[in-house]
């Protein structure tokens, strides 16, 4: 007797993962141009070229979406532009606005989505960016130790302090900078770089 055949299901699980990158490098793309805009999921399809309910079927909701588009748009530009390994740690904060100017609309949608997790409901945002700054805030704080080791920063500072400054001076800038193109997020990083310099 024949044993059951089991469902070829690797290749479709493969071919929906493939879906659904194809969707959000769409969906970058179209955020990088327009920002979030307040959207919905039915007008993201239509600016995407996907159906709503393939939407549907890949993200449960607008909110998973956006953190989608933009997990998946900071991955993308690590690796392809990554902060070069000597510098240094406000630097690294710089180095990311930079590679921001290019792209607008994703600065736009991350304000948003930070600014939005601060509603009630919205618990899949308020989770996301809790964690991504929490993570942030450890890996600048390592990077603050090594530098006032290496005599670079103030030995007087507390590194959770300054991490937790020097996120809050980038994304204040970024913010003003959508609202007036002519802040020079650049100038004011590099001052906040020599305040805390040793």
């Amino acid at each position: 007797m024949d044993e059951p055949s089991e469902p070829p299901r690797r290749g479709a699980y493969e071919k929906g993962v493939r879906r659904r990158r194809e969707i959000l490098d769409r969906a970058i793309e179209v955020f990088a141009e327009r920002g979030a805009e307040g959207t919905s999921l039915r007008a993201i399809g239509e600016a995407i070229g996907v159906s709503h309910a393939a939407l549907k079927h890949y993200f449960a909701s607008r909110e998973e979406l956006l953190i989608e588009v933009y997990r998946a748009a900071e991955e993308r530009s690590m690796v392809e532009d990554r902060p070069p390994a000597d510098v240094s740690v406000v630097g690294i904060m710089t180095h990311a606005a930079r590679r921001n100017h290019g792209v607008p609309g994703l600065v736009q949608l991350y304000s948003t989505l930070v600014a939005g997790a601060l509603d009630e409901g919205n618990e899949l945002s308020r989770a996301f960016f809790g964690a991504r700054f929490a993570d942030l805030r450890r890996f600048l704080a390592a990077r603050v130790e090594a530098e006032q080791a290496a005599g670079r920063i103030r030995a007087d500072i507390a590194p959770e302090a300054a991490a937790a400054l020097i996120i809050a001076a980038s994304d204040g800038l970024q913010t003003q900078w959508l609202l007036d193109p002519r802040i020079d997020i650049e100038k004011s990083l590099e001052l906040l770089e020599s305040l805390l310099g040793a």
